[in-house]
C-alpha cells in the first residue's frame, strides 16, 4: 500500500489544549456553528445564480464557486480539530498515494460514529473531490445545512415503497446524478446503512466481527449512476484504538487516535450498468463483490486492534 504516512503534520502549538476538554468542546462547537451557518448563508448568491442562468459557463463558475466555500468549511474543522487533539491530530493513515483531486471516486467506509464523516473530510481534504452522500429528500428542509446540500447537488432521493416505487427511485437519483458527469465529484457510501453498535450487531446476527452486515442498495444505486465514470472504489477503514468517540469527544479534543487503511480497488465489469432493483444475478454478484471486501476488511480491523501499527 505504499510507504507509511502520517496525515496531516501536527501543529506544534495548541494553546487550546491547554483548556479544560468542556471549554475547548463548547467553543470548538460553537465555531462549527458559526463556520456553517457563515458559509452557507454564502452560498445563497451563487447558487441562486446557477439556479436562473442556464449556460453552462454560468454554472461552471457557481459550481466553482460553492466547491470553494465547502473547502473553506472543511479547512475550518480541519483547523481546530488540530488544535484541540493531542498531538495535534496526527493520525495513523495510510494509502492516500496516487489519489486524484480532479477524479471521479466511489468512496466505501465501516460506520461507527458521526466522528467519521470529519474523519474522512479530514483525510481526503485536497486529495480527492468535495464527498458527497445520498440523502434522503426529506433532508433537504434541515435548517441551515439542507440549503447547503441543495447547492452542492448532493443527489436526493424520493424512497418510496415497492417495486415500482424503487424502479423510480432510480431514474430520479439518475437524473440527480447527471450534472456529476461535468464536476470531478467523490460520492460516499457507509455499506452498513447504520452506524455499527453491539446491540445491532447482535441483533443482525452478523458473521462479521466488528462490522454489520453490507447493504447493497445504495452502492448499486451509485454504481448504476454513474458506474462507468468512477476511476476507483476507494474502500476506507477505520478504527479508533481507545474506543468509539462521540461528536463530543471529538470537539472536545478527547480522540487520541484515529487510524486509517485506505485502499484503491478497481471496480469490476461485471458490477457495472446492472439493474440493482430488477436484475437478481446483477444484486447477487454486487452482494458477492461488497462480502468479500467486507471478509478483508473484518480481518484489516482485527490486526489493527490487535497492533495498532502499520499493517
Amino acid at each position: 500500500m505504499g510507504p507509511d504516512r502520517k496525515s496531516p503534520p501536527p501543529a506544534r502549538h495548541g494553546l487550546l489544549r491547554l483548556l479544560p476538554a468542556p471549554v475547548r468542546g463548547v467553543l470548538t462547537g460553537a465555531l462549527l456553528v458559526a463556520s456553517t451557518v457563515l458559509l452557507t448563508a454564502a452560498m445563497a448568491l451563487p447558487a441562486l445564480l446557477k439556479l436562473l442562468f442556464r449556460p453552462i459557463a454560468v454554472r461552471r463558475a457557481c459550481d466553482r464557486m460553492l466547491t470553494g466555500l465547502a473547502a473553506a468549511w472543511v479547512a475550518t474543522n480541519n483547523a481546530w480539530i488540530v488544535a484541540v487533539s493531542p498531538g495535534g491530530a496526527a493520525w495513523d493513515v495510510q494509502g492516500l498515494e496516487g489519489l486524484n483531486p480532479r477524479g471521479w471516486y466511489l468512496v466505501s467506509s465501516n460506520h461507527q460514529s458521526w466522528v467519521d464523516i470529519l474523519v474522512l473530510q479530514r483525510i481526503f481534504f485536497g486529495r480527492i473531490p468535495f464527498l458527497k452522500f445520498f440523502l434522503k429528500r426529506e433532508l433537504i428542509w434541515v435548517p441551515v445545512i439542507g440549503l447547503a446540500w441543495w447547492a452542492l447537488d448532493f443527489p436526493f432521493m424520493k424512497r418510496g415503497r415497492g417495486k415500482g416505487s424503487r424502479g423510480s427511485d432510480l431514474q430520479t437519483t439518475r437524473q440527480a446524478c447527471e450534472k456529476f458527469k461535468r464536476i470531478p465529484t467523490s460520492v460516499i457510501n457507509f455499506v452498513e446503512g447504520t452506524r455499527f453498535t453491539p446491540a445491532k450487531h447482535a441483533v443482525q446476527r452478523s458473521p462479521y466481527r466488528y462490522l454489520l452486515k453490507p447493504k447493497v442498495g445504495g452502492l448499486g444505486v451509485a454504481l448504476a449512476t454513474m458506474g462507468e465514470q468512477f476511476e476507483a472504489l476507494i474502500d476506507v477503514t477505520l478504527v479508533y484504538p481507545a474506543g468509539v468517540p462521540r461528536f463530543w469527544d471529538l470537539l472536545c479534543g478527547r480522540v487520541p487516535q484515529v487510524v486509517v487503511r485506505v485502499r484503491q480497488r478497481p471496480i469490476p465489469d461485471a458490477v457495472l450498468g446492472g439493474d440493482p432493483v430488477g436484475d437478481k444475478a446483477y444484486r447477487q454478484r454486487l452482494a458477492d463483490w461488497t462480502e468479500a471486501q467486507w471478509s478483508e476488511k473484518d480481518a484489516l480491523i482485527d490486526r489493527l486492534k490487535a497492533s495498532p501499527g502499520p499493517a
